[in-house]
């Protein structure tokens, strides 16, 4: 092998490698890199290999268009030099890009093509799959080519039924399982329930006997909604239960969807947990008998924790969430004084799950999933605008929903603080700043946040000996504005508890580093300018002379997951995330789950460093007192900001969240 040939198979096997976690503008790197070596060595076999790695990569990225080019380019290379098996791939993957473009018909043509070639293969694992993703791609222009559906369906199941006779006669039981799980997908979804079942079950069987999880679960998730269909819901649940169970282990792999045409199609694993909790809940409602009730209601509530932890690992791409399950306990006995709300959003309702002292229990609110998420953006696009009061009625309505349900059980059990569990678009707005016509939450009600009970670490802080290492900028650098008053908060944190200090030119990576190596302290509170967005490797925080990144942020504190002692509170408090970004919010508050910290306090949106100051300042003046909890102090710094003619508005102290544990 010449060298030329051995660098290219190297970038090519380090772009799908990079490709695995993410990281795409490394993978371009790569895969431009691999391409310039096999075109300058007239590499045919590389260069079509290589093109049909760069479509996937652009399609990744939504470019559709280039993807299709790309593919197209590989298709002629792989054509012209008898590089079959390159051939068919590029040209499924150019149907899905001229699909995704919307050119079915094109996409048509693209298949029609590949089905061609691919039955001239001799027979083969290849092969095999191959037409699994024939089958697949003539099912997706069903709905876009109504004229000739009929068609498709029989193209669609002989293809399959192709796919399941190769796969037999080859004694490949992995790939049988595939064959007949989407075989029986297609019956599903044509209501032929007792054969979608009997090929459901084959397909499970075939998975198991492979040991091949990743396709496993699949099917046994396809029986349990084929049972339920059939209001056989014991049963049912009973599978869901078996596929969350085998996902499990294997979700991080999951997680990472391919667009190759050697894996077949990859979906979202959330409607498993979801559907799960829906026939849970439902079972629930079916019952008299109170402790069969809760126990369905648990398990409903576990099996969306289930789905909030492989949310952060995936949102991270690493294993943080089981370092901190490791160590924690649940916290099923609540203190007297706080209720738990766990809102869970299906289409056609809201389910809450309240847990009080006296036992957890189940309100339905009907109002869609999408409803719900209108007003919610409403709501965050108005809040922030301090010169008006359109938010009020948003508040209002979400008040209306999420706590006036509940509201004569919080009064009646005497309750003071409010733990919400937020999903989807409701981690994107202020909780605190409901309304109920008269007062906010806040005024009522102290307010904390967690992405899950089972993430949340549940020990109060030690005031007395607790060290502080403030951190702050208060210069103008890097484009971004000045913060004059980040000065006055870190000097109220340094004259409540002393602690120490790295204020401008002293911020940066290096000391901070040195700070933390060196120091057992027991809360990091950082003043600066900070931004999380979709991506957690965009997600920073600014220092004097550079950014500093979410995994940078977890190696420097990440120490903290292994002492007896870990950080016990984690404060960013001039960080913003966009409006209607979810994951941008889900990464706020995994940023303290991911640095070891037990607590965080963050805001959803810059506000005025001067208000921020204020409100920082005194809750960590109210934490002083032993007596109350971290989420009855940041209640009473916000209702004293409140109180200020100048910073009433829910903009200036609304934004701030306290995240996880509220102890």
């Amino acid at each position: 092998m010449n060298q030329c040939h051995e660098q290219s198979s190297f970038s090519i096997s380090g772009f799908r490698m990079v490709l695995a976690v993410g990281q795409l503008d490394e993978a371009e790197e790569r895969l431009t890199d691999a391409l310039t070596l096999a075109r300058r060595e007239a590499s045919s076999a590389l260069t079509a290999a290589t093109l049909n790695d760069l479509g996937i990569l652009h399609a990744l990225r939504h470019e559709d268009a280039e993807a299709l080019a790309s593919f197209h380019e590989s298709t002629t290379i792989a054509q012209d030099t008898g590089l079959h098996m390159v051939a068919i791939t590029a040209r499924i993957n150019a149907a899905r890009a001229a699909l995704r473009l919307g050119q079915p018909q094109d996409s048509r043509l693209w298949l029609d093509q590949s089905l061609d070639q691919a039955r001239e293969l001799s027979p083969s694992y290849n092969k095999a799959v191959s037409l699994i993703n024939i089958g697949l791609g003539y099912g997706h222009l069903r709905p876009l080519l109504p004229a000739i559906g009929d068609a498709l369906l029989i193209r669609t199941a002989g293809v399959l039924q192709e796919a399941v006779a190769l796969s037999e006669r080859l004694g490949d039981a992995r790939t049988l399982s595939y064959a007949l799980g989407y075989l029986g997908h297609l019956y599903e979804t044509e209501r032929r329930t007792e054969e979608a079942l009997q090929l459901s079950r084959r397909a499970a069987f075939s998975a198991q006997s492979a040991g091949v999880p990743e396709s496993l679960y699949r099917w046994q998730w396809q029986v349990g909604r084929l049972l339920a269909s059939s209001g056989h819901l014991d049963d049912a649940i009973a599978s869901y239960r078996q596929a969350a169970a085998t996902l499990q282990p294997i979700r991080p792999e999951v997680a990472r969807a391919s667009y190759e045409a050697s894996t077949p199609d990859q979906e979202s694993v959330r409607p498993l947990f979801f559907e799960l909790a829906d026939l849970l809940l439902q079972r629930a409602g079916l019952t008299d008998d109170t402790p069969t009730a809760q126990t369905d209601l648990l398990t409903a509530r576990d099996a969306i924790e289930a789905f909030k932890a492989a949310e952060l690992r995936e949102y991270f791409k690493d294993e943080c969430v089981d370092a901190l399950q490791a160590r924690i306990t649940k916290p099923d006995s609540l203190s007297p004084t706080t209720a738990v709300i766990y809102p869970i959003m299906f289409a056609d309702r809201l389910d809450m799950l309240v847990s009080l002292p006296t036992g957890m229990t189940r309100i339905s609110v009907p109002v869609p999933a999408a409803t719900l998420a209108q007003e919610v953006r409403a709501f965050r696009r108005t809040v922030e605008k301090r010169t008006t009061r359109e938010y009020l009625p948003h508040a209002q309505q979400l008040y209306d929903w999420l706590v006036r349900p509940i509201e004569a059980d919080l009064t009646r059990l005497h309750i003071n603080t409010l733990v919400f569990v937020p999903d989807g678009a409701l981690r994107t707005i202020p909780l605190a700043a409901l309304h109920d016509g008269t007062s906010f939450l806040i005024q009522k009600f102290a307010v904390a946040l967690t992405p899950g009970l089972n993430l949340t670490d549940p020990h109060p802080i030690n005031r007395e000996t607790v060290r502080f290492l403030s951190i702050g900028l208060t210069h103008a650098v890097q484009g971004f504005p000045a913060l004059p008053y980040v000065a006055e908060e870190m000097g109220a944190i340094h004259d409540l508890y002393r602690g120490d200090q790295l204020l401008n030119s002293e911020f940066q990576t290096t000391r901070l580093e040195e700070e933390l190596r060196d120091g057992q302290f027991g809360v990091l509170h950082i003043a600066t300018h900070g931004k999380f967005s979709t991506d957690a490797n965009e997600s920073f925080l600014l220092t004097f002379d550079g950014k500093l990144t979410v995994n940078q942020l977890d190696r420097l504190v990440g120490l903290y997951r292994f002492r007896q002692e870990p950080l016990e509170l984690l404060t960013l408090s001039a960080c913003q995330t966009g409006v209607g970004d979810d994951r941008a919010a889900l990464g706020l508050a995994g940023i303290a789950i991911k640095a070891g910290a037990r607590s965080a306090i963050a805001t959803l949106w810059f506000i005025n460093d001067e208000a921020s100051a204020a409100l920082i300042s005194e809750f960590y003046r109210q934490l002083r007192n032993p007596s109350i909890s971290k989420a009855v102090a940041l209640q009473q710094a916000q209702t004293k900001l409140l109180a200020d003619r100048v910073y009433e508005h829910p903009a200036y102290w609304s934004p701030f969240l306290l995240l996880n544990n509220w102890l």
